[in-house]
């Protein structure tokens, strides 16, 4: 039986807990700390957590504190890290889920400790409007603490690692959102960090809660040729090792089926079942020395017979989170493919934790190059996503874009490598190499010929940027542009472009508005009142005047409302129907817009639209087969991408024709098709000729997807024969 005084007195009693001990023995990494030093600093940390998780459980049934915190805290030992650290994952949940203040962390274990917890805690105390801003949040507030301080992310890779192990024990729905959002961020950033063995750890966790029967079958058939696998290893292990020493080479040989999710990406990409996917098995060499990895390669291939297109050196050119290897695919003996990863010791640790293998905490010269550029890659994404105007499915997009795994390797004319994301364009290397330079960029040659600018770039090319300064960006320009580092600098610019052009348009409504009320003398009165509607200078209110968010009957009903006679002219009138048409409209993330709907076409949520910027009526939005979009096109340089920002309630009305044999109860069949998908008619006009029906509906509906399910219905109506949307 455990002495009870061991929880309070272990020193004494000499009697700590098991989970103590066990996370004690796999701390190695402690700078210059004693041991008895490290026992103690631990301990009162992992007191600390257990008496304020004391009562608490997890969905298992299991204590919390011994069950996940101890759990993640040994997960980072067995990394290597810093006993800050480790101590920041005992702690990780006390300020979310326990009476522990900030400040008492802070007291007890220093202000590193209380950071750690701070950045690894989700935001509290914040009422979001939905799910995804609440996850935006999040996710915002850990990208910062970060950009400080990267061991935050390792202790939530270390979370999410444990809480992914454990999740069968959630209710489905909470199964698949987090395995969603694990898949959809976390696995890429892990990636991004050069953190290979958590990502497919990560992946192979998400596959088991997504497609668990695909992931049984996998996993069935993997262990079912287990020994096979490991006779082959044993017999191109021996070959290898055997000519390897007549070269005084010792490698350390490894192997191991690839990750099920591998296995599983390698099925659906290619079409084929299990037993038709030969190049599952992996062998990783380590080394000692980089120029025995180029020793190595050739014996390889000498040995066995290469597949060129399956050769990648990512030695001479590292990937962006710093992993470094030497990638071959042979034909090995029996005629299978064997993929082969060559390396040395320390770009084995690199690959595997990525950059926790670099950190080590206050203790001599740290890994500086390796550190600092992830800290410049994440502290460059903050300053992106700290830009975009706080809306959670632009903030998503823009993360899941720069976390992007595949990537390609392109030149400068001088020879210079830039690393860039699969699809991008000569736009994004031009942003790439400078800022200025992309906003200039007129066009672009590649591999010595002039391309356009939405040329995909492949693997290998050397791209010039041609250059003007007369060109500057437009709205077109976010159609082509992939990287988060562009498209930010093409809308700042645009934003900076709307704000001078919207100042001048209030400057002149409210100079005009006051000349015809004969108050034109007031002008610095008014001007002078942005406190009094909540901005923050002069020119805040003007620019609000420009974009028709505020009007100047507006302002001269709050500074003196006995004495306003402003009338219901052209630009009051304006602004009513500015606010009323645009609600549903924003240009790549900018809302407030200007604009209106083509009568011609009539788009609806769902339908692919283009904007026409119009002299004088704002934007016209018309849909993108619109037929009077060839007329539009001959100035396309006034055409440009919009998107929709609707809720649920807005419905939109749309023209419907319907054409069939007419009978008795023809009329009734289809009005009751329409009303039992609760969708609002409100206006039906039907007309006879010589047997044939023509009627026409106007219905009011949410999106394309719900006039499908329309058009669908209706045309199973007995007698129909066409149905269709009208636009005339």
């Amino acid at each position: 039986m455990i002495n009870p005084l061991s929880r309070f007195a272990p020193f004494l009693v000499g009697d700590f807990p098991k989970p103590f001990l066990e996370l004690l023995s796999g701390v190695t990494h402690h700078e210059k700390l004693s041991e008895d030093e490290l026992k103690g600093i631990l301990w009162k940390a992992y007191e600390f957590g257990l008496r304020h998780h004391e009562g608490q459980k997890r969905l298992s049934g299991e204590p919390y504190f011994e069950s996940h915190c101890v759990e993640v805290a040994k997960i980072l030992a067995n990394w290597n890290m810093d006993h800050v650290t480790i101590i920041g994952g005992l702690l990780h949940d006390t300020i979310e889920d326990t009476d522990a203040t900030l400040e008492d962390i802070e007291e007890i274990f220093g202000s590193d400790v209380a950071n750690l917890v701070n950045g690894a805690s989700k935001l509290g105390g914040i009422r979001f409007s939905s799910r995804k801003a609440k996850q935006a949040g999040n996710f915002m507030k850990m990208l910062i603490s970060v950009a400080q301080d990267l061991r935050v992310i390792i202790i939530k890779f270390a979370d999410r690692l444990h809480n992914m192990s454990t999740i069968n024990h959630l209710p489905r729905i909470k199964q698949h959102r987090i395995a969603v959002e694990t898949r959809d961020v976390y696995s890429p950033l892990s990636h991004r960090l050069g953190m290979a063995k958590v990502k497919w750890l990560l992946d192979d966790l998400v596959l088991k809660t997504l497609n668990p029967d695909i992931y049984k079958e996998i996993s069935s058939k993997v262990k079912s040729s287990n020994k096979d696998r490991e006779k082959y290893i044993k017999t191109i292990t021996k070959v290898l090792n055997e000519e390897l020493k007549t070269y005084k080479i010792n490698p350390t040989i490894a192997g191991r089926p690839k990750s099920f999710s591998s296995i599983y990406g390698k099925m659906v990409k290619r079409g084929k079942a299990f037993e038709e996917i030969y190049d599952i098995l992996a062998l990783r060499m380590v080394v000692e020395k980089i120029e025995d990895c180029y020793l190595t390669l050739g014996i390889i291939h000498q040995i066995f017979k290469p597949l060129q297109e399956r050769f990648k050196d990512f030695i001479a050119n590292p990937k962006s989170n710093g992993y470094q290897s030497i990638h071959t695919t042979v034909i090995g003996p029996g005629g299978k493919l064997v993929e082969i990863q060559i390396r040395t010791e320390e770009m084995e640790q690199t690959a595997e934790i990525g950059i926790a293998a670099h950190w080590r905490y206050k203790e001599g010269p740290r890994d500086s190059k390796n550190v600092d550029s992830h800290v410049k890659w994440l502290r460059e994404l903050l300053d992106i996503l700290q830009s975009e105007e706080n809306d959670p499915k632009e903030f998503m997009h823009m993360l899941k874009i720069d976390l992007f795994s595949d990537e390609i390797f392109v030149f400068t004319p001088k020879g210079d490598l830039l690393q860039l994301p699969v699809k991008s364009t000569p736009l994004d290397f031009a942003f790439e190499v400078h800022s200025e330079v992309g906003k200039t960029c007129l066009g672009a040659k590649v591999n010595h010929k002039t391309v356009p600018l939405n040329t995909v770039l492949q693997n290998g090319d050397t791209v010039e940027v041609i250059t003007s300064n007369s060109q500057q960006p437009n709205y077109g320009w976010l159609k082509y542009a992939i990287t988060s580092k562009a498209r930010n600098q093409i809308k700042r610019y645009l934003k900076k472009q709307e704000k001078e052009e919207s100042i001048i348009i209030g400057e002149e409504i409210l100079t005009k508005s006051l000349r015809r009320l004969k108050i034109l003398k007031q002008i610095d009165e008014v001007k002078n009142a942005y406190s009094k509607f909540g901005f923050g200078g002069v020119e805040d209110l003007i620019e609000s005047l420009g974009k028709g968010d505020i009007s100047v009957r507006d302002i001269l009903d709050k500074l003196s409302p006995e004495n306003v006679d402003l009338e219901e002219d052209d630009t009051s009138k304006f602004f009513k129907f500015r606010k009323k048409e645009s609600r549903n409209i924003k240009i790549e993330g900018i809302s407030n817009i200007m604009a209106n709907f083509g009568k011609c076409c009539n788009p609806i949520p769902g339908d692919d639209m283009v904007g026409f910027i119009t002299r004088g009526r704002g934007i016209t939005v018309h849909r993108s087969e619109c037929s009077s979009l060839p007329l539009l096109r001959e100035e396309s340089d006034r055409l440009l991408p919009v998107d929709w920002e609707v809720a649920r309630k807005d419905f939109f009305n749309v023209r419907m024709k319907v054409v069939g044999q007419d009978r008795k109860g023809l009329l009734k069949d289809m009005t009751e098709t329409i009303s039992k998908l609760s969708i609002n008619m409100t206006s039906v006009d039907i007309k006879v000729k010589d047997t044939v029906a023509t009627a026409i509906f106007i219905i009011q509906v949410n999106n394309v997807k719900q006039l499908d399910r329309v058009v669908r219905k209706m045309s199973n109506v007995k007698n129909i024969d066409l149905v269709e949307r009208s636009n005339k």
